[in-house]
């Protein structure tokens, strides 16, 4: 597995690195134990009714079905604007080897602080940790009131058929330059991608988007993208749309 970061100033690449077969093993290890974090169970209007693994809120049961499970997506970008794109390691066990957002995850049920609702704190702080592990983010650069919470987004995809997500997604927004020291185990890939270059960047990808940055690029990203300085305009905390 290489590991490269295109930087949008310039563009020039970091020296890229192969992983050995331990290292491999490591990391699908790394991602089976994830397998048992408890998410947040929540029913349509996003009201908690109660936990469950994270493996047994992405399984596709027999009729198609998944549970319907609290997550957030974090759409991070810079001081000049550009967007950060992430690989996802072909370790992971849902949408392996994918382009994505910044960074897209669960608050998990066993961390008492990661269940508070108001002003989607527990969200926030669930976003300053997973950006933290996936990313290498310190903690201090991105704090939970840097975090620009827009809205929240209802979507099922059912992946392969045994692995897929339903969630209700809280979309968050960060612009801040940070230092980045990307996991092994999380991420293959990163690079900042300008708004100017974002159609030919997505058409040259080599690998397929997430179900979750598939949709919220077709329907919302341009356009607050488009308005980072002015996005309490477009802040909708009282519906949860559904594409």
């Amino acid at each position: 597995m290489l590991f490269s970061w295109l930087r949008t100033a310039g563009r020039l690449p970091l020296p890229a690195r192969s992983f050995s077969n331990v290292a491999t093993a490591s990391s699908a290890k790394l991602q089976e134990q994830a397998l048992e974090e408890k998410c947040i169970l929540v029913n349509d209007s996003d009201q908690a009714t109660g936990s469950a693994s994270k493996r047994d809120c992405h399984r596709v049961d027999p009729d198609g079905n998944i549970r319907l499970h609290r997550a957030f997506s974090v759409f991070l970008f810079n001081s000049a604007g550009d967007m950060l794109l992430q690989r996802r390691s072909v370790e992971k066990i849902t949408f392996p080897d994918c382009y994505t957002n910044a960074c897209c995850s669960h608050p998990l049920y066993d961390i008492e602080g990661e269940r508070e609702e108001l002003n989607a704190l527990g969200i926030r702080r669930a976003a300053q940790r997973r950006l933290n592990y996936e990313l290498g983010i310190p903690m201090a650069q991105a704090r939970p009131e840097n975090f620009h919470y827009i809205t929240r987004i209802h979507y099922a995809d059912r992946g392969d058929g045994t692995w897929g997500e339903h969630e209700i997604d809280y979309i968050l927004f960060l612009q801040k330059d940070v230092d980045l020291k990307p996991n092994d185990s999380e991420v293959s890939e990163v690079r900042y991608i300008p708004r100017s270059g974002l159609t030919d960047a997505i058409a040259r990808l080599d690998a397929p988007l997430t179900p979750w940055f598939r949709l919220i690029l077709q329907h919302r990203l341009q356009l607050w993208w488009d308005n980072l300085p002015n996005l309490k305009q477009y802040e909708n905390h009282k519906q949860i749309e559904r594409f």
